[in-house]
């Protein structure tokens, strides 16, 4: 048995960034990017102007006589020689001949004549070459994650593809006689499935898909059998059957597979019979049954492991510090993990902390951790916990 750090160095130490590969900049987002990217033109690429109004050579005379007119995307010369101006709307290219845009507030237009009324600074309202960001500056930082502001700020670039580190291949392996599918009338001794339900509704939210979901009996041959089938992934997750039980046969299949174990049952509460190994390049995590440890694991071990893959950063938990709101007594010398509420870093506690149901991971918002060296912490301690159901 080996404590959380320890297993969690283990995850740490067996992933690997996953190979980066190309993608059309549309498709990317939620990807990481896997190189700097730095800009290929400026930005604005010519001078621009920032509001509607007049473009002029600055300080000629107040008295204009309006000779075309440049708007965004439509552009062409103009002599601006004896108190000559433009018509100029935002976004428009400034002719090469003007310095200064006025704004058409502040212009009174007879025909083809305008008065300045109220002249601006030199060189007012118009946006100079590269004045957000010049051409070879660097734009985006490798292991950005690319979300939709990024991706519409690299639009903007002209760029069509982005090098990012790619996602895994992950197959989910659920066992177990008694699971039945939603829909179906409960037989005797049944239980509906939703281990499968759940990773796959954690994966998607954290950008994840899963490539299957297989369901196998309780029966050995089956189970090395399906489990042979799935290891053609970058991640397996495999929930229930690697406890001790007599019809517990994950383990077992994972031995007769080949699958090299890295460590079997951690010392903490829940989750204690979790396994983690790996056959190649594929990583193999074996998760409780019991629908709430398998979510504590899959938090803990899992999800840090999948973005370290996609992301390159290091494998941990993310932890934040709030303050125990109540008293707090660990007896047994394990790590434990406590569904809580947390506001304004106030922590709370909650009193079901059933292993084998959802229903308080449904109404948390935080996972609180306790170090097996912690046997007791009072109101008003320090505590650390992992901010969940917040995506």
């Amino acid at each position: 048995m080996v404590s959380v750090n320890t297993a969690l160095a283990l995850v740490n130490q067996h992933t690997l960034v996953l190979q980066p590969k190309k993608l059309p900049l549309e498709l990317a987002l939620g990807y990481f990017l896997a190189e700097d990217i730095f800009a290929p033109i400026s930005i604005p690429p010519f001078r621009q102007s920032a509001m509607d109004g007049y473009a002029i050579t600055y300080g000629q005379s107040d008295a204009y006589e309006v000779v075309g007119e440049s708007k965004a995307g439509d552009f062409q010369e103009f002599d601006l020689a004896g108190n000559r101006a433009v018509r100029i709307l935002t976004g428009a290219r400034v002719p090469d001949l003007a310095d200064t845009v006025v704004i058409q507030e502040n212009i009174c237009r007879t025909g083809s004549e305008i008065r300045i009324q109220q002249m601006p600074k030199p060189f007012a309202n118009v946006r100079c070459v590269g004045e957000q960001v010049k051409a070879g500056e660097l734009i985006a930082r490798k292991g950005a994650k690319i979300q939709a502001m990024l991706l519409g700020f690299l639009a903007g670039f002209g760029i069509a593809e982005v090098l990012v580190i790619n996602k895994p291949k992950i197959n989910v392996l659920v066992t177990g006689n008694e699971l039945q599918a939603a829909g179906t009338s409960l037989g005797p001794g049944g239980v509906y499935e939703t281990s499968g339900v759940t990773i796959k509704a954690i994966l998607a939210e954290q950008g994840f898909r899963i490539e299957r979901v297989d369901h196998v009996r309780d029966d050995k041959l089956d189970t090395a059998l399906a489990i042979k089938e799935a290891l053609d992934a970058d991640v397996l997750l495999i929930s229930g059957g690697i406890s001790v039980g007599d019809y517990d046969f994950v383990k077992a299949g994972l031995e007769m597979n080949g699958v090299q174990e890295l460590f079997h049952q951690v010392n903490q509460k829940p989750a204690r019979p979790m396994w983690f190994g790996k056959k190649g390049k594929t990583l193999v995590f074996a998760l409780p049954g019991n629908p709430a440890a398998m979510v504590t694991c899959m938090q803990v071990y899992v999800l840090p492991a999948l973005r370290k893959m996609t992301s390159a950063k290091a494998c941990d938990m993310s932890l934040r510090k709030g303050t125990l709101a109540g008293e707090l007594s660990n007896p047994s010398g394990k790590s434990l993990f406590l569904l809580a509420n947390e506001q304004n870093g106030n922590v709370k506690i909650l009193d079901k902390q059933s292993c084998n149901a959802l229903g308080s991971y449904a109404q948390a918002n935080a996972l609180v951790y306790v170090d097996e060296s912690v046997s007791r912490l009072e109101y008003g301690d320090a505590v650390n916990f992992l901010p969940i159901n917040n995506s």
